[in-house]
């Protein structure tokens, strides 16, 4: 490569602003250079002025420029040292081969040596493991550690080591629960933490109430024999949503649900119930269970369930939650599996959010231990055979 002198570099830009910027192309070849040399010139002498061409064409920077340089290639350092950080962070917690599969698998964006230093993970310990040969034991517990560790992030932390263990034998895995609960506790894994709910019944009302035909048979043997429905609160940056759910007690599906700004029954119960009749007809005796609350026991949802000869009508005794013990639970694994730790969310936000829940995660890809560890989808197909 040719090295030019600072002389020429600058006489050359000081030709090139006396002759116009539009005819660089021609000086260019009048000086025996190529134009995107005297374009580059022209840009560093416009940036550093007089500074320009200080020896190999770095330029002499001024103390505020040279400030400025050393600011950003710290903040570039620390963009790079932040993306080792998360990329590899859970790799360190997993042992030293995880940590150098990582390195060995990022080496081509990132150094070693810039890895290591980041990782705190010394030269000796890195280079040493390199070399060793792994047995058949150990490699196949580094495959169960990236494998638990995967599940665990692809459902976003809603999976204990129970349903692990179901998913990781649903993929072909022999392995235990015990062994799941080891690894998952030797990589810091841990399910999102249940919470209590706000209740949101309110039963101080003079509409009828029905008896309780339901009696906490919560197992049933057939689609559209018995649904359950309840009512719970959602936080969120504008104030209180309501979700209404209707859920079949056969396979827990949840069939037809509601999320709204009001608690009026027009805005919960009647358009969870009209999308749950749309999901599942009902073709023979139904019964639905609800609490005693002024969104079922009123006269509009009364005479809209009364419209079928099929449902028969059970609530809750007051103040007993256990007999609408299915909803309460769904309730408090889905502010478990989806609320906790979550920041709060506009109302635009939260229903795009209960939807992915409900529709997506809960009725397709969630494992239920009521059915034996299948999925909702699983469990429907071998009933239907």
């Amino acid at each position: 490569m040719i090295k030019y002198e600072r002389n020429f570099k600058v006489n050359a830009v000081k030709l090139s602003y006396e002759r116009g910027k539009g005819q660089l192309a021609f000086l260019a070849r009048e000086l025996g250079i190529a134009p995107s040399y005297l374009y580059k010139w022209r840009q560093d002498f416009e940036k550093f002025g007089t500074g320009s061409f200080s020896g190999c064409g770095h330029p002499n920077l001024t103390p505020e420029q040279a400030v400025i340089r050393e600011l950003e290639r710290k903040i570039k350092d620390s963009k790079i040292s932040l993306q080792i950080l998360k990329r590899g962070t859970k790799y360190v917690s997993q042992g030293k081969i995880m940590t150098k599969n990582f390195i060995e698998n990022n080496k081509s964006e990132f150094s070693i040596a810039k890895m290591l230093a980041v990782l705190e993970v010394s030269e000796t310990t890195y280079y040493r493991t390199k070399k060793q040969e792994l047995t058949d034991t150990e490699t196949r517990v580094i495959l169960l550690k990236q494998e638990i560790t995967s599940i665990y992030y692809e459902f976003k932390r809603r999976y204990g080591c129970f349903k692990i263990t179901r998913e990781l034998q649903s993929r072909g895995f022999k392995i235990k629960n015990s062994s799941v609960k080891k690894y998952m506790r030797m990589l810091g894994l841990r399910r999102k933490i249940k919470r209590k709910f706000k209740v949101t019944t309110d039963s101080f009302h003079n509409h009828y109430v029905f008896p309780n035909a339901l009696n906490r048979q919560f197992t049933v043997t057939e689609p559209a024999k018995a649904w359950v429905s309840d009512i719970t609160y959602i936080q969120t940056i504008k104030g209180f949503m309501y979700l209404t759910i209707v859920m079949d007690l056969f396979d827990r599906k949840i069939i037809g649900w509601n999320l709204s700004t009001k608690m009026s029954t027009k805005a919960t119960t009647l358009p969870a119930w009209e999308m749950a009749v749309n999901n599942r007809k009902i073709t023979k005796e139904l019964i639905f269970h609800s609490d005693r609350g002024v969104q079922y026991a009123n006269k509009l949802f009364t005479d809209t369930l009364n419209s079928s000869k099929f449902v028969r009508r059970s609530m809750s005794r007051r103040e007993n939650h256990t007999d609408n013990a299915v909803c309460e639970s769904f309730f408090t694994f889905f502010k478990a599996e989806m609320l906790v730790g979550n920041k709060l969310l506009s109302r635009k936000q939260m229903r795009v959010e209960v939807y992915e829940y409900i529709e997506n995660w809960y009725n397709k890809k969630r494992r239920h231990s009521f059915l034996g560890y299948k999925t909702i989808e699983e469990f429907d197909k071998a009933y239907l055979g």
